[in-house]
């Protein structure tokens, strides 16, 4: 019998709550199945199940919190006791230990005796509460007419509809100070531009994400100033052939399909790993190598705050399959709706504070990950090369080594092989 346990999604992970589950016993699994969500201080993650067979037992209910390593529920890899059960009524969940006290303030919902007699699924109370949805006036679809997430969300879906039915096609602002704009210092926004303006109205005694996500970078990188002995090393790179040729690529691209600087940047770390794979590893009780190179990429929240979302073999991807992969991630990790894989794959870390910005960035290693790589704005600069001195698009790449798995002189082999990579774009 294979144990599902909670995974841990970082250094930063100590425990999740079991929102919903996803299969019911007697389910097949596949490899790559979401089999629950489970809420952490990143967010609600779709928790995927990597073993195939029969989901024989759920061990964990709904709603409670518990510690990474918990066993959640038991999976037949044969199936044979688990596709008796099919048909059957689900077993009983029973928690294998007692949920972590949490106190939170009672939700509206709590308040009515009505509403707590409405059936309705975890996750699906949860998104009413926080979109203020009256769930007795939502007709459930799921067992027994229990109310499921979908008819939550088309209720909101639905109500969104006729809010923007009903509002103005736009408002007049005075705007202190702007030039003349029609009539003197007024000016015409949208609805979006004055949602942007307003605050959005938080559920009291929520803790803001941003604020949740904060903590939990915090405690990481804590532990890791704590923990790792870090070493650095920096290498100014000359980005002219790389920009020629993604200028050249790009050409023959139309606008959705055209390609950053980040996705060849990624790729050109991943073979420089490829040949110093002492740097992709991670240090758990010892130094241990990671066959898969999964590039962790630093994903600024527009809130605040930063997700780290891993790209699955980076090596054995093109430089279109990895700008495919941004496009797909970015927007998806900036929505906190991000896969438990994507969260707890990354066997080496890039940050990149993108173009006009500070011109280096100075990374703390994301335990268990022995090496972060960080990458300044690209800038003009002096640069001489063959006794001959011009101006440059430079980036000053840095390099942050855990000393107890690599030293100076691997980090530098490093370095010298992504500089081989970036002045040969097209190899990429």
């Amino acid at each position: 019998m294979i144990e599902f346990l909670m995974p841990s999604l970082g250094a930063d992970m100590e425990d999740g709550t079991l929102v919903e589950w996803r299969k019911k016993p007697g389910d097949f699994l596949n490899r790559g199945d979401i089999i629950a969500d489970v809420d952490t201080q990143k967010g609600l993650i779709e928790i995927e199940v990597f073993e195939e067979g029969v989901l024989e037992k759920l061990l964990v209910e709904e709603g409670l919190k518990v510690p990474v390593g918990t066993i959640l529920a038991l999976i037949n890899p044969d199936g044979i006791a688990g596709k008796k059960s099919k048909g059957q009524p689900m077993d009983e969940k029973v928690p294998i230990q007692q949920p972590i006290e949490e106190t939170r303030p009672v939700s509206f919902e709590e308040q009515n005796s009505e509403t707590k007699r409405i059936k309705a699924s975890p996750l699906a109370k949860r998104i009413a509460e926080a979109e203020r949805i009256d769930l007795s006036s939502i007709s459930g679809t799921g067992e027994n007419g229990a109310i499921t997430k979908e008819d939550v969300e088309n209720a909101i879906a639905t109500r969104e509809g006729v809010a923007e039915m009903e509002k103005p096609k736009g408002i007049k602002m005075e705007i202190a100070g702007e030039p003349e704009k029609g009539k003197a210092g007024t000016e015409q926004v949208g609805m979006e531009q004055l949602k942007e303006a307003v605050p959005e109205k938080k559920p009291m005694g929520t803790v803001p994400p941003v604020e949740a996500i904060r903590s939990a970078v915090a405690a990481a990188m804590s532990k890791s100033n704590r923990e790792i002995p870090h070493y650095y090393l920096e290498k100014k790179i000359d980005m002219s052939k790389s920009l020629s040729w993604l200028k050249e690529a790009n050409s023959e691209r139309p606008v959705q399909k055209r390609l950053l600087p980040a996705a060849l940047l990624i790729k050109a770390v991943a073979l420089a790993v490829d040949e110093v794979p002492a740097l992709n590893a991670v240090w758990e009780n010892g130094l241990q190598l990671k066959n898969e190179i999964n590039i962790g990429f630093v994903v600024s929240l527009r809130t605040g705050g930063i997700m780290v979302p891993a790209i699955h073999q980076a090596d054995a991807k093109s430089v279109d399959e990895i700008m495919e992969v941004l496009n797909d991630v970015i927007p998806r990790a900036r929505a906190l709706k991000l896969r438990s894989s994507e969260l707890s794959d990354s066997t080496i870390t890039i940050t990149n504070i993108g173009e006009g910005s500070a011109d280096k960035v100075f990374g703390v290693i994301y335990p268990p990950q022995v090496a972060i790589i960080g990458f300044g704005g690209i800038s003009e600069e002096p640069f001489a090369e063959n006794g001959l001195l011009g101006i440059r698009p430079i980036v000053h790449v840095t390099l942050a080594g855990d000393h107890r798995a690599t030293d100076g002189l691997t980090g530098s082999r490093f370095l010298g092989a992504l500089n081989k990579y970036l002045q040969n774009p097209e190899t990429l």
